[in-house]
């Protein structure tokens, strides 16, 4: 058999590294075998979620039609997987009208990524989970400005002036500071003083960014202050209800909307799909992404546990880790079509991370053999930007 049939599910970050690296890898293998690339996803097209406060501060759409990614040889599927069927090398999975259908493959990458954590649903507030979650803020926010217009109970006008994002995550810091700028900006048009908005970011560690040095969290914390960001540390909202966010020390403060940024977890549907978990969910592959028992299959990103096996260094949930290990599993997969040794995992060489911090700012901190990068400011944004296309393939 000439063409060999390879199924990518999940069309996030992973998904999308992988395809363009596999398409290049295997263009021209030494054996004379094509690809055929079906990449299967249940949205109607990639949703770029780690821009999510995008849309609940400015109403951005993040959403981008897969078309940008079907070139000649890859295909498209909308569809939810339910099962692998590993012996048989066979997919099951509801297609975009309800009908079940399977197709069979030669090569499988999973790459269905994580999910936002969501709080108990008796905790209230709004997790920033998808683009309607999203628009859900938004408007709860815009439509509380709208009320403090005419609102004449100085208390009430500033509580609906008020909103509290819980975890201070970069993903909170990010939405954190692209909301209190927003606000402002729309409480100005409106009329009303802008300064007297409120984002309470609420952080459960001692500090902003844990990942590094105490000076880059001092930094960071100082542009959120100059954004209209209060940080209040080693403290966790236990739930938001009656108009008010009651944190683990029982202090309750009076807030318009709670916005949930709490981490990440494996994505659930890997439960259903007979696949070889660990037991926070993720799939287990050896040190080149092969999944176990499951000739064939492949698994990267935040999905998969994937550990160097030279420093026994988990890869955390980050997509500029998910992007490497796509690249790298291109290499694998020839290696392992053309029988020759594969690759295998190795961490990141250096430490990286980048934060929005509203247009024209940002900080970038980089650790690599003892040494460190800090930037900040309009580079730190520019530098961003490129990651977060970099991320979904734009480049």
């Amino acid at each position: 058999m000439n063409e060999l049939t390879c199924i990518i599910i999940g069309g996030g970050h992973a998904g999308l590294a992988a395809l363009k690296t596999i398409k290049e890898t295997t263009r021209s293998m030494a054996n004379g075998r094509t690809i055929r690339i079906v990449l299967i996803d249940k949205q109607p097209g990639h949703v770029r979620k780690v821009l999510l406060f995008r849309p609940a501060a400015g109403g951005e759409t993040i959403t981008i039609p897969w078309s940008t990614w079907l070139t000649e040889g890859v295909e498209f599927v909308q569809g939810t997987v339910t099962s692998v069927e590993s012996e048989d090398k066979r997919i099951r999975y509801t297609d975009a009208h309800g009908h079940d259908a399977r197709m069979r493959y030669d090569l499988l990458i999973v790459a269905v990524g994580s999910i936002v954590r969501r709080p108990d649903p008796d905790q209230g507030g709004i997790a920033l989970t998808d683009p309607q979650a999203a628009a859900d803020i938004r408007k709860r926010w815009r439509d509380n400005l709208g009320k403090a217009v005419g609102e004449a109970d100085p208390e009430e006008r500033k509580r609906l002036m008020t909103v509290a994002v819980a975890g201070a995550g970069i993903s909170g810091v990010e939405t954190s500071v692209e909301l209190a700028l927003a606000m402002r900006e729309e409480a100005s048009s409106l009329g009303l003083h802008a300064p007297d908005t409120r984002v309470y970011l609420l952080n459960a560690q001692e500090r902003l960014f844990p990942e590094g040095p105490d000076r880059v969290g001092r930094k960071l914390e100082q542009t959120l202050d100059e954004c209209g960001v209060t940080v209040l540390h080693k403290r966790k909202v236990v739930r938001e209800e009656a108009g008010a966010a009651t944190l683990d020390t029982g202090d309750r403060l009076a807030v318009g909307l709670c916005i949930w940024t709490i981490g990440l977890i494996p994505n659930p549907a890997l439960r259903s799909l007979g696949l070889p978990l660990t037991s926070e969910g993720q799939v287990l592959v050896d040190e080149s992404y092969r999944v176990k028992g499951a000739p064939g299959a492949y698994s990267i990103g935040d999905c998969a546990r994937i550990v160097d096996p030279r420093t026994g260094r988990a890869d955390s949930m980050r997509c500029g880790e998910a992007v490497l290990q796509a690249h790298r599993l291109g290499k694998i997969v020839r290696a392992d079509l053309e029988g020759r040794p594969a690759p295998v995992h190795q961490s990141a060489i250096m430490d990286l991370f980048c934060i929005g911090l509203g247009e024209n700012r940002g900080l970038v901190w980089g650790r690599k053999w003892g040494l460190q990068l800090v930037v900040t400011g309009k580079p730190a944004w520019k530098f961003r930007n490129l990651a977060w296309d970099a991320g979904s393939e734009l480049r």
